[in-house]
């Protein structure tokens, strides 16, 4: 059967494309990933890849035709194959078809997951080229391109990878059990060295001061004395989510990558920042300024000496694979003192985990000069009164046990008013609870 090759939907408000070039034409032989043709939008050309090996069959688009996301592009089969014909393209293709979304590129790219689009630094990176450099945790800066103007191609990234030159690949983090509702479980390494110090000190003793600390203190009250501290707790059940965990981390550590329940409350983050812009934002003594990308940052413990926060750059961009790798990454580089400067600067938002200790719901101090931040309690499983359907058809209240968990929100009320944190929180709930 032949596969079809769709228009993609270019970002979350985009739903349309012209395609500008085919780079390829109809009895071509097509390996997977191949870049096929070129798409504007937005005034910004991006590849698609082929989705699968073939022969190209048809071409239904010719260039310079813009049309909807979803519509059918291309098909590709086995030589001599019959392709479909093309249905007429209509509004709903789009919510019917499961399409890439490539959000334009942020203006610094992330070392460790360069996505698709342009770079000031790096010039085009087509999606082909973003994929692999992401599956092999590759910084395309330390490659040298082949192609026109000196832009990296899929056969400069694979030569670079067999030449052995690339990190080895991060083992998959050891913390977070299944339903602990733990984000960001320090090692016992960890967990031995804060117990020690907190149990070793004796009365009457001055504990000296470490940079840390200094640093931490300082920030903590800065914080405190710049902005109005306001928060807001919901209540989600996660029975979805953990469902969906279930079902999908030994995919994901077929490729390497430890399934947390912190990549599923970064993408529900992030998606909620999407729609509710203003939480993505800082003041300024000339307005609230409101960030074009997500840079997400996750607290990290480091036990005696405190916690750290790396920030996902991009992570509008970003799947829940590609979070899901990200977390684990920084995490394990953050625990071994691996990080580099610019990892722990530039976010516009945070997610702390205080559950880790039991913690069922906390009000984090903002990182300054975010908007806010969203805090994390334990999972616990619960009695709730849910809604049923009985046998007679009728909906009834029974009670149920489910992982349920407390979010709270601490904004800046500077920016943001009750009602909007609400709502910014309460997209967060609905997307956990309705995941799919």
């Amino acid at each position: 059967m032949a596969t079809e090759v769709i228009m993609p939907q270019l970002g979350e408000s985009v739903v349309e494309g012209t395609v500008t070039k085919w780079l390829v034409s109809e009895g071509d032989e097509i390996e997977e990933f191949d870049a096929l043709l070129e798409v504007n939008t937005d005034k910004v050309d991006t590849e698609v890849p082929a989705p699968t090996s073939g022969v190209l069959l048809k071409i239904y688009v010719p260039e310079g035709e813009t049309v909807q996301a979803g519509t059918l592009l291309a098909a590709l089969g086995e030589r001599g194959e019959t392709p479909p014909e093309a249905p007429e393209p209509t509004p709903a293709a789009a919510e019917e078809k499961e399409v890439e979304k490539i959000e334009p590129p942020a203006e610094t790219q992330p070392q460790q997951s360069v996505s698709a689009g342009r770079s000031d630094d790096l010039g085009f990176i087509s999606p082909v080229v973003a994929r692999i450099a992401a599956e092999h945790d590759l910084d395309l800066r330390k490659v040298s391109g082949s192609g026109r103007g000196g832009r990296i191609t899929k056969k400069d990234v694979l030569a670079f990878i067999e030449s052995g030159e690339t990190a080895a690949k991060p083992a998959a983090a050891p913390w977070e059990s299944p339903a602990s509702g733990e984000l960001f479980r320090p090692t016992e390494e960890v967990f031995k060295s804060a117990a020690k110090a907190s149990t070793s000190a004796k009365p009457g003793e001055v504990i000296p001061h470490t940079p840390v600390r200094k640093s931490i203190a300082q920030h903590m009250v800065r914080s405190k004395e710049t902005s109005p501290h306001v928060t807001t707790v919901m209540e989600t059940d996660l029975s979805r989510v953990v469902k969906h965990r279930e079902t999908n981390k030994a995919l994901f550590e077929r490729d390497g990558v430890k399934l947390t329940f912190t990549a599923y409350f970064a993408a529900a983050t992030v998606r909620a920042l999407r729609e509710v812009p203003l939480v993505n934002s800082s003041w300024g003594d000339d307005g609230v300024h409101l960030h074009p990308h997500v840079n997400l940052g996750i607290a990290v413990s480091l036990g005696e000496d405190g916690l750290i926060v790396p920030v996902i750059k991009g992570a509008e961009q970003l799947s829940l694979l590609a979070l899901a790798r990200s977390v684990n990454d920084l995490a394990r580089r953050a625990r071994d003192r691996e990080l580099e400067q610019e990892e722990v600067q530039g976010g516009t938002f945070t997610i702390t985990n205080h559950g880790v200790a039991g913690s069922l719901f906390a009000t984090p101090i903002i990182n300054q000069p975010q908007a806010a931040i969203l805090g994390v309690g334990a999972i616990e499983k619960r009695v709730v009164a849910v809604e049923m359907e009985a046998p007679s058809g009728d909906i009834e209240d029974v009670f149920a046990i489910r992982p349920m968990l407390y979010l709270s929100l601490t904004f800046d009320h500077r920016i943001l008013d009750g009602a909007v944190a609400d709502h910014f929180l309460g997209k967060i709930v609905n997307l956990l609870e309705t995941w799919s």
